[in-house]
């Protein structure tokens, strides 16, 4: 399925079902953006791939039930991410009484999810990107300075780019 540039607002086809079930994860590309797919309990859900935190690789994260909200967690930070809604949760202690644990405390939206649609006799997953106007802490790594940033780390600085770097001496035994 070819999935690179199409219009904005549609529902896109991005895999078969089938496929989905049997790994139960799939990464995609739809629209320049990398979308992570999930098929647990019988649903599919898709949201940006990579982690609001720190830009882990969700698609690789596993999948839990954190009190009866079913959360992906991030390989790299343990970041718990609601699948339906993109919250990420947290459980809390009571400094008054640690022994106390408050579970699915709400550090609110972070994650952009997408909307999906099945067709379960074609055997297809459609993906609609959501709303982009609204800002979401996962939108970072989709922007165009972040894609320079990360083209600059994958190459060495000539002398021209780093220009006269002074290194400041902070020491005094280097004084």
């Amino acid at each position: 399925l070819n999935t690179s540039k199409m219009a904005e607002g549609e529902f896109h086809p991005v895999a078969k079902l089938s496929e989905l079930k049997r790994a139960g994860r799939k990464r995609i590309s739809l629209n320049e953006r990398v979308i992570a797919l999930f098929y647990v309990g019988g649903s599919v859900y898709a949201m940006d791939h990579f982690c609001y935190h720190n830009g882990g690789p969700l698609a690789l994260g596993d999948i839990e039930d954190s009190h009866g909200r079913m959360c992906v967690i991030c390989p790299w930070h343990k970041h718990a991410i609601t699948l339906d809604t993109g919250e990420s949760l947290y459980t809390a202690i009571d400094p008054a009484n640690p022994r106390v644990k408050v579970h699915n405390c709400s550090k609110g939206v972070k994650q952009r999810t997408h909307t999906i649609r099945v067709d379960v006799e074609q055997d297809c997953v459609y993906v609609r990107l959501s709303d982009l106007s609204k800002p979401t802490d996962s939108d970072r790594y989709f922007t165009e300075e972040y894609r320079v940033l990360m083209e600059n780390a994958l190459h060495e600085p000539t002398p021209e780019q780093m220009g006269a770097v002074k290194v400041p001496i902070h020491s005094s035994r280097l004084k």
